[in-house]
């Protein structure tokens, strides 16, 4: 899904609502367990109840690799009932290593022949520089989702380190680098809702570029700070939730409490698109 497509799908549901799908197998609801892929029934119906209101989602990896060949294939069947739909989709993989194994990761999410898989984008880590991340973007309308600011609090250990000549920090450098190596066509970057405040200063650097924002909800970042600060003419921004929405509740009505919290979010975002783009 190019740029254009990404902003018509925003403006038509009204809404920039990314779905984390971190589909932990200990907090899926006890009935789905006796199933034989209790992950993908668990995803397929959170996205039959939100995806009208949502316009990405995004598994993470880890909860799909960490149970081996069972997971892939979770994840494989997730990523198929998706395409069902004109979502964006997200592989949170946090890849990010030297050039040739780059390019093997990038045909593992990009390259259908190859894997199966055919994601709209993947999140890279960016610590290895230019030849870690470049491989990702040779193909045509795939994004690569940088990490630049991330919401965990171990993020200052590094990300928040001035440089003694410039005084600029990591995350700083960061931004600047990168766009060297992509373009607000094919590069978005993640900046936590917990940073919300440093969003000026984030706009200032990229202010044309998406922005894939987790840490809304259950990490305590504020929606209306996050527009507030990074909202663009484009709208600019995909605001993640995974565990307020998909774990609403744990029982039998799980996708029902699911989608009621989407529909509170989509109408919160639709009220600040209206206002603001």
């Amino acid at each position: 899904m190019n740029r254009t497509d990404l902003i018509s799908q925003i403006r038509a549901k009204k809404s920039f609502l990314c779905i984390g799908l971190d589909s932990d197998m200990t907090k899926i609801p006890a009935h789905l367990l006796k199933k034989h892929d209790p992950v993908y029934e668990f995803n397929k119906q959170i996205i039959d109840a939100t995806h009208d209101l949502a316009v990405a989602y995004k598994p993470n990896l880890a909860f799909y690799e960490s149970r081996g060949v069972l997971g892939w294939n979770s994840l494989a069947r997730t990523f198929h009932y998706l395409k069902k739909f004109d979502v964006f989709t997200i592989a949170d993989a946090k890849r990010g290593d030297i050039g040739n194994t780059s390019a093997q990761y990038a045909n593992a999410f990009f390259n259908p022949e190859q894997s199966g898989l055919d994601f709209d984008a993947v999140t890279v880590a960016p610590y290895m520089g230019e030849d870690s991340v470049k491989p990702f973007l040779g193909f045509p309308d795939k994004w690569v989702v940088l990490l630049a600011l991330t919401s965990n609090k171990g993020s200052d250990d590094f990300q928040l380190i001035k440089d003694a000549d410039s005084g600029q920090k990591l995350y700083e450098q960061v931004l600047i680098k990168s766009q060297q190596w992509g373009t607000a066509d094919n590069m978005m970057y993640v900046v936590g809702a917990t940073k919300a405040e440093m969003l000026t200063r984030v706009r200032e650097l990229v202010p044309d570029h998406f922005l894939l924002v987790p840490g809304v909800g259950a990490q305590g970042g504020s929606l209306q700070e996050v527009a507030k600060y990074g909202l663009t003419k484009d709208c600019g921004l995909l605001v993640n939730s995974s565990r307020n929405i998909i774990f609403a509740s744990q029982e039998k009505d799980f996708a029902k409490k699911a989608r009621e919290e989407a529909v509170r979010m989509q109408a919160e975002m639709a009220g600040i698109l209206d206002a603001g783009c």
